[in-house]
């Protein structure tokens, strides 16, 4: 049943362009569209893909001090980077576990923009909620904003040809206009994304949604590029082995285990799940998130027994076939006692049948988020 699920202000868009929608993070959002995924996952890789990415959560923390609160709760150091920039960061539980991973753009002292995943968005208000001083505003903008990403080599000629500025600085952002009708209306361009190319989010009014994503769409078809859906969007973050919250990272996965320390300032004195990831990471995990390739004939799927050296070492968080290497990949959390390392063989379990395949350290694709 898809009643009771929010709605992209370009669902219509969606319908028309023939997209199989389906449910994801509480939201209706493209699965596919006819092209289908390898398609749409190689015209990323390859041209330019436009991907609907409005279910993702907008919160906005202003007021004085509002940077400060921020790096207060959240776990990376957000003294790191400037007005203007953007930062990985996450939100942790007391364990440790992560309750969410999401960007934080930082617009000066009194103005931060949280980008928390769809379905966890309300648990990261009520978290800050309940610890922000009074004199901060915490606003939940989830479905007043729509954001779109432009993900590909040829993303920056795309938002050139639209007159939006492309030469920016990896995960930095500006508020700029867009024209539409003759009209310029407010955007933000932000150099970030989820694919391991060269891309861009734009966030704007739900109010100018549709034409937006209509002329993303049209832009990149000129250009040799598709609409993309959720479906390629997994694959394509899966060769680069990042992380989705559910699966790879959860409240039972601290970023120690998931690789992810590099985004945790472990200098700062406050922040949530600090104790708890500084024992851990004192002690050493139990069990690190690596990634597996198949050498074998078959796909490795979440949740499935990996076994080396006659026992189980460890299960799979994620897996897919990759179009780019035309193989089965996986990421995977294995027990640090088992000593494996790149290269080393191990097999996965599906559903009976061992899959043989080696162990790797992601990215599995080279990576031109920078380029």
């Amino acid at each position: 049943m898809t009643t009771n699920l929010l709605r992209s202000p370009v669902e219509a868009i969606h319908s028309e362009l023939g997209a199989t929608l389906g449910e994801f993070g509480g939201w209706h959002m493209p699965i596919q569209y006819p092209t289908g995924v390898v398609a749409e996952h190689n015209a990323v890789r390859t041209a330019v893909g436009i991907f609907d990415v409005s279910h993702l959560g907008k919160l906005g923390v202003t007021g004085p001090g509002a940077a400060e609160f921020v790096n207060r709760c959240l776990s990376n150091d957000l003294n790191r980077i400037g007005p203007g920039q953007a930062q990985y960061t996450l939100c942790c539980n007391d364990d440790g576990g992560v309750v969410d991973d999401l960007i934080a753009y930082l617009d000066a002292a009194d103005s931060v923009l949280l980008i928390p995943n769809a379905a966890n968005s309300r648990e990261v208000f009520g978290l800050l909620a309940t610890t922000a001083p009074l004199e901060l505003v915490l606003a939940d903008r989830h479905t007043e904003l729509a954001m779109f990403a432009v993900q590909g080599p040829a993303s920056p000629g795309l938002l050139a040809a639209l007159g939006i500025p492309a030469e920016l600085d990896y995960m930095s952002n500006v508020l700029t206009k867009i024209d539409i009708g003759g009209r310029g209306r407010p955007i933000r361009v932000c150099r970030t994304g989820y694919t391991g190319e060269r891309g861009y989010e734009l966030i704007v009014s739900s109010g100018d949604a549709a034409p937006v994503f209509s002329l993303l769409v049209d832009a990149a078809r000129q250009l040799g590029g598709l609409p993309v859906g959720l479906g390629a969007r997994d694959t394509l973050r899966t060769e680069m082995g990042y992380p989705l919250h559910g699966q790879d990272l959860s409240p039972r996965i601290s970023p120690v285990q998931a690789g992810a320390s590099w985004a945790v300032g472990w200098n700062k004195p406050e922040f949530f799940g600090r104790a708890a990831l500084l024992a851990e990471r004192a002690a050493g995990p139990t069990r690190r998130l690596w990634g597996l390739r198949a050498t074998g004939r078959g796909v490795p799927r979440p949740h499935l027994p990996v076994m080396a050296q006659d026992r189980q070492v460890g299960q799979t968080t994620s897996g897919t076939f990759s179009p780019t290497l035309k193989t089965g990949i996986a990421l995977a959390l294995l027990d640090t006692d088992a000593a494996l390392v790149p290269g080393a063989p191990v097999t996965v379990d599906v559903r009976g049948r061992p899959l043989p395949c080696e162990v790797v350290k992601p990215p599995f694709v080279k990576s031109h988020v920078r380029g």
